[in-house]
């Protein structure tokens, strides 16, 4: 066989194996290869993000069963919201994050479930502060791709989120989420601080990888939530 047909063999071969490989991208083959370390380590903490924050809403349905009582219909709610990345209906699922979060805490908020609310303008957050990047996608080549200044402010808007749910009350001065009271054995829940303070500190190792301050800068934080669209 001349040597030229046994190089095209090889080279058919080696591009029939490539593509099968590829083919298999979503499973762990030849595009999970090519995909750099800190594209993994981004999808990685959008992952956790959900998922804290899934719990961070679960937690608060626990001690503010006003906003839903129905146990089942609480999971729904959040099952919808952060796993099949769904809404609660109109008008809220058109709006951007920072105006949701804005009504979650509005003593006028048009909406009976303030969890659910919260969880929307949560979820909405971390969709549009990673430029709507999401773990389920291949659409990321390098995380240079997700603007720098989304991540601050999303990083404002979260710190903003914790404290909001310390401070805020209602006209007759209750706040609106029960969420680190006493219990009755003498101790208090810290349950929420450590689940927002995961998320923080994942965002900001990720504005450390895209050339941010060091993550251990203090952030100045907004009295307002910002928009995470320039």
């Amino acid at each position: 066989m001349p040597l030229i047909l046994r190089h095209s063999g090889k080279i058919l071969t080696l591009a029939a194996l490539l593509a099968l490989l590829w083919g298999c991208g979503d499973r762990g083959g030849m595009r999970g290869i090519l995909t750099s370390s800190d594209v993994l380590m981004i999808k990685h903490h959008i992952r956790q993000h959900y998922i804290c924050l899934e719990e961070f809403c679960r937690r608060l349905y626990l001690k503010n069963p006003k906003y839903e009582p129905d146990r089942n219909r609480q999971s729904k709610k959040l099952e919808l919201v952060f796993q099949y990345r769904e809404g609660i209906g109109s008008p809220y699922d058109e709006l951007r994050s920072n105006e949701i979060l804005t009504a979650a805490f509005a003593q006028d908020t048009g909406y009976k479930d303030r969890i659910a609310l919260l969880a929307l303008g949560l979820r909405k957050s971390i969709d549009e502060g990673y430029a709507q990047h999401t773990p389920y996608t291949n659409t990321m080549v390098t995380s240079l791709q997700i603007p720098l200044e989304r991540l601050k402010r999303l990083y404002s808007n979260l710190s903003q989120v914790g404290w909001r749910l310390k401070t805020y009350h209602d006209r007759q001065g209750k706040l609106y989420f029960i969420t680190n009271e006493q219990a009755p054995e003498g101790y208090i829940n810290m349950g929420y601080e450590v689940l927002m303070t995961k998320v923080l500190t994942r965002i900001e190792d990720d504005i450390y990888m895209r050339g941010g301050n060091p993550p251990n800068v203090i952030f100045k934080m907004s009295t307002i939530f910002l928009s995470l669209f320039m």
